[in-house]
Order: C-alpha cells, then structure tokens, then sequence
C-alpha cells in the first residue's frame, strides 16, 4: 500500500525534525492548511500574533535566542508584504529564519498574462523579498517541496546566515505526496573564496600583535552567530588585549572584566572611542564595520592604525577599497576556524606582553572623561535622568535575564549606561533598528528559552508600532517586564533636528504631529500591572516593585522632552570629537595620533 501524506503535514513534520518547538504565524485564507497542520503537530507550538510584522520579529528572535532557526507564517497579499521588515532585521544581521508563505493556487495565477493580479490577494512575494532574503522560491509542483525545503534550510545556516522564504500555492498545500518518492537537496558548500584564510595568514597576524603597542579588538554581533564566545575569551586572554564592543557584543564581556574597554562608535562611550582612534593595531571581529563603528567619512576610522579584519563574507571585506580606507590584513574565514588556529598554544613573544601601559592609558581616559561627560550634559531633572535610571536598572537585573531593547534613544542611553553581569544577553535589531522590534522580540525569545527572566525596554513611539502584541503576551501568560521610555516623541529625531533642522520638531513631538494614548489605560487593557516613575528619588523603589511584581507590568518612565544622548557624534566629525566637545585643550592632550 503506497504510503501517502498531506503536503501541508510534511511541512509540518519538516519543521519539527529541524529542533524548531514554537512557530509564529496569523491565520489567512492561502496559509490555513499549513496552520492546522502546523496546529495538530504534537512537537510544535502555535504562536498566533497580531501582526504578520509581529510573527516575522518574534521568530527572527527565537533564531537569535535558540541558536536554531525561527520559522513565521502568513497567507498571500499583504499577509506576505507584512514580513517584510522583519525579514530584513535577519537579513542585516544575518540571522536564519525561514519564511513560509500561503499563495493562491496555481490555476489562479497571473503567470505570464501580463495582468496584475488574477486570484484574490495574489502577491509575488518570492520575487518582491529576493534583494532581503538568501533564497526565495514559489512551488509550482507538489514534488518539489522536500527539494526546497531542504535547499532553503541549508541555506540559511550555510555561510553567512540570512532569511529564506518559501511560497506554497493553497491547492498544493492540500495535495497527497509519496514521501518516499519526493527528490532531496545535495548539500554541497560552495565558498566565493576571495581572500586568504586563517592558516594562510596566522604568522602575518600574530607578527602584528608582536609589533603593536597599542592594540584594540573591535568585536561584534558575529560572536555570538558563529557561538565563539567561549573561544574568543581564551582569545583576548591568552594575548592580553582589550576590547571595545559594538552593540551586537555589548554583554560578551562582564563589564569588570581588565580587557574591557567599553562600547565605541558614533554612539559609544567617548573613552572607547579614544582608545580605538589612537590604537596601533585595530582587529576586527565578528563585525562588519558599519559607518555607526567607523564614523562618517570613514577613511577617519583609527587611521594611523593597522587593520586587520576576519570575515566570512568576501563583499563585506573588499568594501573597503571603495571608500578608501585601507586594511592590512584581510581574512576570509568562519570565527571557529579562525580561533582554532591558536589551540597550538602559538606566542608572540612580545616585549610588553600584557599591554600594561596601554591598558593604564585607557583606564586614565575612562575614569577622566566619565567626570567631565557628566559635568557637560546636565539635564532638566524635573523628570527621571535617563543615564542615572539605566545604570540603576543594571543593578538589579538578574544573571539570566534576556533583555530585548528597541531602536532610537532607549537603546543608545542603555548601551552607554549599563554595566553587564554574566548571563545577561542583549538583543536588538543591531542593522535594521526596527520600531516595535522589541516586544514581539521578547515573545520569540520567550518561547525560545522559558527558563530565562525576560526583559523589555521600549520608547513610546516604539511601543506605539508593536503595541497589539500585549494580547499575545496575555493570552500565552508571559511574564512580562516592560519598561516604557516615555517623553512624548521621537527623542533621536528631535536630536538630528537639532543638529541640522533649527530644533523644529516636525513629526517628532506632539506640536509636531504625534499623539500617544494613557498608558495606564492601555496596561489595565492588556491586564498589565502598572508602575509610574517620574522623579530621580524613586528610581530605587519602583524599580524594586517593578522586579518584584509576579503579574506582566509596565513601567511608564518619564523623562523629559529635552532629553538627548550625550555624548554623540556627529555627522562629519571623527568618533573621537564626540559632542558636547571637549574644550580642546584637554582634546589635544589627549590625542596620541594627529587631530584632524
């Protein structure tokens, strides 16, 4: 007897032999049959959420939680438009995720007719999403789904890891296939092999760390992807070297840690700024080097340094030449090979091993410049100081606390601010910096790993984007932290208004357009306990009840209006002049290299 099973099933039973135990998805009419096959698979849990940008952010978080791959579903039309930003927070941070798509059947179709649209909500999805995903296909015949589903999941994780999508037609879905007659995908790796490798290059590399005198490893969001943080502590311990961190490595270091420099870049700290501008030896980890890491024009970026960067992607390695800035070694390699280069216990034989004077000159900026950034941003302290909350909040966060931060100023202040414990990991859109990304974030990573604290830190307008998702929260009875950064408007707009637009707060503020609900009413809604803090004097105690509430809560922080984050840098200067500027005398006796 021919052994014979629904396609939307295989679908189903395909998923959960990849490890993947929660899918987020919104019901539609071209996605039903694989959302009850989805339902009625024993190992899956279905996550329905409010919002087809919801289901694509909380998967795209279980991938980074998990360390597996998210999955999301929608229907056809603008079920299928509506991934789309959170398809591109994986793409840019290269993040596998695999999208499944309900089209309409294949007898309704447009094809090559010349009309737009013949089945109602057709969309061509797989070809609006190919420019953001690594792979994008629609299934034309029943046969073919073990081939693309295999080809699309190799896919995502082979390499540089990135979003795939998948558009099954409706009457497909609901076909019998012969599962043992169905093709399967040839898995075979093919490398752009542009650059020298690891081994190719290890006594160049290793030769200029024995020169340096002053090295800085830059490390980033690509630690984490490639789950080398173990490997990349014995790294930096084992030649002595500081650390300055992009927001995407912001907790690989506890921040005690004697190699720990801080965050750097155009919304870093200024003392780690100093430290990676005056360095001698710059090597790059696990990071892209985007223009917020570089500052703007780039050829500004530690200039009198030499660079070397490892990456698994070629294009993000040969870039450079185009804007002129030049590295000195250049690798192209997976971190896991690159750090097993040093398992054969490979010295330097450095005269200055343990970097001692270097590691005293950036204590020196770090304690210095702490004192005078505080004297040189006062704040109207009507309303809560949003550096002092943060460095508050820091304290009381839990060891294995996930915390999920939004875009804008909330995640600027928290990165500048905080001070990391062990066990705390930090995620955030880093490259696409969605609004709302954080709370459908946390329901991903949620359902990723339950055994964790979650979380969740938002600006008002932020939480305006995202803020039906509450319901999700409620119905699966999350146990919800949220705090809401509220100023009534869009702070890091207000702040390039500042800067190049006279302060008119155009669609920023609310004489500028913007309106916001009582979020005392939304909380009672939601079923959210609700906690208001508006003054520096009760930070401590409102916190407390904030940690110690058993019931999902919200904390509505007031800050002010005026509030902006400082110190910064701004357009056309290098990383190292943040504003407020130093008065510069102190600027120029504390540059090593030549000011620009």
């Amino acid at each position: 007897m021919v052994n014979k099973i629904k396609l939307s099933d295989y679908v189903a039973d395909f998923i959960s032999k990849k490890g993947v135990k929660s899918v987020f998805a919104i019901s539609g009419g071209a996605s039903l049959h694989l959302i009850h096959s989805i339902n009625d698979h024993p190992s899956i849990n279905f996550i329905c959420t409010h919002h087809e940008q919801g289901a694509a952010m909380a998967a795209d978080s279980y991938s980074r939680v998990s360390g597996n791959i998210g999955v999301a579903i929608s229907t056809s039309g603008p079920g299928a438009t509506n991934l789309i930003t959170g398809i591109c927070c994986s793409y840019y941070d290269s993040v596998p995720l695999l999208i499944i798509t309900g089209q309409v059947s294949t007898f309704r179709m447009s094809n090559n007719t010349g009309v737009r649209q013949i089945g109602f909500q057709e969309t061509p999805i797989s070809n609006i999403v190919k420019e953001i995903t690594k792979y994008s296909i629609t299934i034309r015949k029943a046969e073919d789904i073990k081939y693309e589903l295999e080809k699309a999941f190799f896919i995502a994780k082979e390499g540089r890891p990135g979003p795939v999508l998948i558009d099954i037609p409706d009457n497909l879905q609901r076909e019998f296939i012969e599962e043992d007659k169905l093709r399967g995908f040839e898995q075979t790796r093919t490398i752009n092999k542009i650059f020298p490798d690891s081994n190719e290059l290890i006594d160049d590399f290793l030769n200029e760390i024995r020169k340096s005198k002053r090295p800085v490893v830059v490390a980033g969001w690509g630690i984490h992807l490639s789950q080398t943080e173990e490997e990349f502590i014995k790294f930096i311990n084992k030649f002595q070297l500081p650390v300055a961190l992009t927001w995407g490595a912001s907790d690989l270091l506890e921040s005690n840690n004697k190699f720990y420099i801080g965050k750097f870049g155009t919304h870093g700290k200024r003392h780690a700024n100093f430290a990676v501008q005056n360095a001698d030896l710059i090597i790059a980890l696990g990071t892209r080097l985007d223009t917020k890491s570089t500052g703007s024009p780039i050829t500004t970026f530690a200039r009198e340094a030499k660079k070397i960067m490892i990456d698994i992607d070629p294009f993000e390695l040969s870039k450079f030449n185009s804007f002129g800035l030049i590295f000195d070694i250049l690798i192209q390699d997976d971190l896991k090979n690159f750090f097993k280069c040093f398992d054969n216990n490979l010295e330097i034989n450095k005269k200055d091993h343990t970097n001692k004077n270097w590691l005293a000159q950036i204590s020196s900026w770090k304690k210095g410049f702490q004192i005078i950034d505080k004297s040189l941003s006062k704040e109207d302290k009507v309303f809560v100081e949003p550096y002092e909350f943060f460095e508050i909040l820091s304290t009381k966060i839990q060891t294995n606390t996930s915390l999920f931060i939004d875009t804008g100023c909330s995640i600027a202040w928290a990165m500048q601010a905080m001070k990391f414990k062990k066990g705390v990991r930090i995620f955030h859109d880093f490259n696409n910096t969605a609004m709302g990304w954080a709370l459908p974030a946390l329901i991903g990573g949620h359902f990723a790993d339950e055994s964790r604290e979650q979380l969740c830190i938002c600006g008002d307008g932020s939480f305006m984007m995202t803020m039906q998702e509450l319901a999700t929260v409620l119905h699966h009875k999350i146990k919800l932290k949220l705090v809401l950064i509220n100023n009534s408007g869009y702070s890091m707009i207000k702040q390039t208004q500042d800067q190049w637009l006279n302060s008119n707060y155009v669609a920023s503020s609310s004489e500028g357009g913007l309106s916001f609900p009582k979020y005392k009413d939304v909380s009672e809604a939601f079923g959210l306990d609700y906690i208001e803090l508006k003054n520096n004097s009760d930070v401590e105690n409102k916190l407390n009840q904030f940690f110690f509430s058993k019931n999902p809560v919200l904390l509505n922080l007031k800050i002010s209006e005026t509030a902006r984050v400082k110190p910064q840098v701004k357009f056309g200067r290098p990383n190292e002049d943040m504003e407020p500027l130093l008065p510069r005398d102190i600027f120029y006796k504390n540059m090593i290299i030549k000011p620009i």
